[in-house]
């Protein structure tokens, strides 16, 4: 069967898949394209293609995550923010991160790894969406729910093997939790000083632009007309995304020909590993002992297995009896307990029991209302006068129908009912840990805890 299908994947990779290869390159952003002779070197694992990859990967997540690349970083930094990246969005494939952090092998792990990112996590599609010329002021809105992506679910439970667990002392976790509400604040303050200047820059504007429906220029527009000459390397700009875009709806067409490819690099994984598989038995096979060294012993051995059959037999007797005198104990702790929650905390765990529900009954109907005005994705500001019904108003920027807009009054009530929910369950979570660690400190003798 391996040989009649090679004709067939031979002919399909000479027609489409240098297209296909060529458009996923160029639609990749211009600072960390690759060549395409790249994917084809680590198709076959060749070492010299590994630290290439190391770095388009270490790119790309860097724009996925916000982040600026520097290209001073080592190569073992670089190694290392992949594999946490990777981690970070579910990866879980533990040869990847065995890999050597000098970037000398594993093109071909680390092109499967490309390769689920383009899947999973629709890796051009985010980036095109974040390295998009905006002409426009826009911002982020999201009044949906604090829900986790598919990406991120589950990947608390596949910890890889090469992070250690050490034990970290409370008061870095102390300092750490400081530097952030510093860095948070120092974050709001700048976010303050921008909406201000951008209001600044709204109003003097207002009734200058050709749209009326906008009325007035962006930060953008603002900086074309104070410089004039800075519009050419904007038109480079917008040149160089259209590139990108056309490459991009070139790779969507011929995107089934690269997943044909990849299928090929997987059948070949799996027979290389088959092998190595057949190698390894037949070397046990070739070091086991001769029959005739081992009937010498066997007797032996046989006499020493009934003995300590025998030994365990007893020992699961006596275990067998202190668990059935264990449980009976148990059971009638349990029942004793039982007894005093009838009488003395029926009436606490009732009130608790309705304030949950209460709790609960706010969060739906908060949730239900929300329902036709949840807003999720960047939307551009538009500065209306003071006769308008809003003064600050959000608008989807890539509707060109008549756009649906809501004010800033809104988005920022919805977010503080949100807020008042989340601060909610925050302190019954706290009272239900609190409760916890008094129950667990009367267990202890000798020990006085005082709750924070």
């Amino acid at each position: 069967m391996r040989r009649e299908r090679e004709p067939e994947r031979g002919r399909g990779r000479g027609r489409g898949l240098p297209g296909a290869v060529g458009a996923l390159c160029r639609a990749l952003p211009p600072g960390a394209r690759p060549a395409p002779d790249t994917l084809r070197r680590a198709r076959f694992d060749r070492p010299q293609a590994s630290w290439q990859f190391w770095r388009l990967l270490y790119a790309l997540l860097k724009q996925i995550h916000g982040g600026k690349r520097t290209e001073s970083d080592a190569l073992d930094i670089q190694i290392r923010f992949v594999k946490s990246a990777l981690w970070y969005h579910g990866y879980g494939r533990p040869e990847l991160y065995r890999l050597p952090s000098d970037g000398s092998a594993g093109s071909r792990e680390l092109l499967l790894a490309f390769s689920w990112l383009l899947h999973r996590i629709s890796l051009l599609e985010q980036l095109l969406a974040r390295n998009r010329i905006r002409t426009g002021d826009e911002t982020s809105v999201c009044t949906c729910e604090d829900d986790l992506p598919n990406s991120q679910k589950g990947r608390t439970e596949m910890a890889p093997e090469y992070y250690p667990e050490d034990k970290i002392d409370v008061r870095y976790l102390q300092w750490l939790n400081g530097r952030l509400r510093f860095q948070w604040r120092s974050l709001y303050a700048l976010h303050q000083e921008q909406c201000k200047l951008l209001h600044k820059i709204h109003l003097f504007t207002s009734g200058s632009h050709m749209d009326k429906i906008l009325g007035h220029f962006s930060v953008t527009e603002t900086d074309l007309v104070r410089q004039p000459e800075n519009y050419k390397q904007l038109l480079q700009f917008l040149e160089s995304e259209t590139v990108q875009l056309e490459a991009f709806l070139e790779w969507k067409q011929l995107e089934q020909v690269y997943w044909q490819w990849m299928e090929t690099v997987l059948d070949d994984m799996a027979e290389e590993g088959y092998m190595c598989k057949s190698q390894d038995a037949h070397t046990k096979k070739s070091t086991l002992p001769k029959v005739d060294s081992c009937c010498c012993w066997a007797g032996s051995l046989m006499g020493k297995i009934d003995t300590l059959s025998r030994d365990l037999m007893i020992v699961h007797d006596q275990l067998q009896e202190l668990v059935t005198h264990r449980k009976s104990m148990w059971y009638e702790k349990v029942k004793t307990r039982e007894e005093e929650l009838q009488k003395e905390e029926f009436c606490a765990a009732a009130r608790k029991i309705q304030e949950t529900v209460e709790l609960k009954l706010l969060d739906l109907t908060y949730r239900c209302a929300l329902k036709k005005n949840k807003m999720h994705g960047s939307c551009r500001l538009v500065f209306r006068s003071k006769h308008s019904a809003s003064k600050t108003g959000f608008g989807r920027s890539v509707s060109k129908e008549p756009i649906s807009t809501v004010s800033a009054t809104e988005v920022i009530r919805d977010l503080q009912m949100r807020k008042a929910s989340l601060e909610r369950e925050l302190k019954q979570l706290q009272e239900e840990c609190r409760q916890r660690m008094d129950e667990i400190a009367q267990g202890l003798d000798g020990v006085i805890c005082i709750s924070p």
